[in-house]
């Protein structure tokens, strides 16, 4: 099966999202928390979170073009700080569901049966039942030129994971912690690993 590009435009609109999103791969499941000034707290689940550099620790995500009112990209650039909650097998449905469009006024935490953890030093929300939680501030945004979508840097402040998860040399085992990963729009996967081999030079 070869699909050009021609006919990529004539498909219809949700089979293209989800053909588009699925071929480029699993993806990272997260629940991004914010919260605004006025203390309105706001959760989405995200599957384009990525790894932008570790000196400084940045974060990168894209969010669709900002046409229409974006809660999660608004209270971001509000408040300058968010969170960054990895999803589990435990809680994939109610992530899921924060996906739908719920009006401002409504918390994606309650209406999903999901807990706020809050800090006495960070007002961004955590998700208490996500196992690798991070707290994130605002760096930077730029909006694409080609499609309008919007890629925001942040840095890491500090990152809540169970030590017992971490190795010695600094691996973070995303499996024992149950962190679920995304294919297209929709489907949800567990992971096993294959084997984790040595770093690679030319031979």
């Amino acid at each position: 099966m070869i699909i050009s590009k021609d006919q990529l435009t004539t498909l219809e609109e949700r089979y293209r999202a989800q053909l588009i999103n699925s071929v480029s791969g699993f993806k990272s499941a997260n629940l991004i928390g914010t919260i605004d000034n006025n203390g309105l707290t706001n959760l989405s689940i995200m599957s384009s979170v990525i790894h932008l550099g570790s000196n400084p620790p940045l974060l990168g995500m894209v969010f669709r073009p900002h046409s229409v009112p974006r809660h999660t990209l608004e209270n971001i650039l509000e408040t300058g700080v968010y969170t960054i909650n990895h999803v589990n097998n435990e809680i994939f449905q109610k992530a899921h569901q924060t996906s739908a469009r719920y009006p401002k006024s409504i918390s994606e935490f309650e209406a999903c049966n999901l807990t706020p953890l809050f800090h006495e030093t960070f007002i961004a929300p955590f998700v208490q039942e996500s196992v690798i939680r991070i707290a994130m501030e605002y760096r930077e945004h730029q909006t694409l030129k080609l499609n309008e979508t919007v890629f925001l840097v942040g840095e890491i402040l500090h990152i809540e994971l169970p030590e017992e998860i971490v190795a010695a040399t600094g691996y973070a085992d995303l499996e024992v912690a149950n962190t679920v990963c995304i294919s297209g729009l929709d489907s949800y996967h567990k992971t096993r690993r294959l084997a984790q081999l040595p770093y690679a030079k030319p031979v």
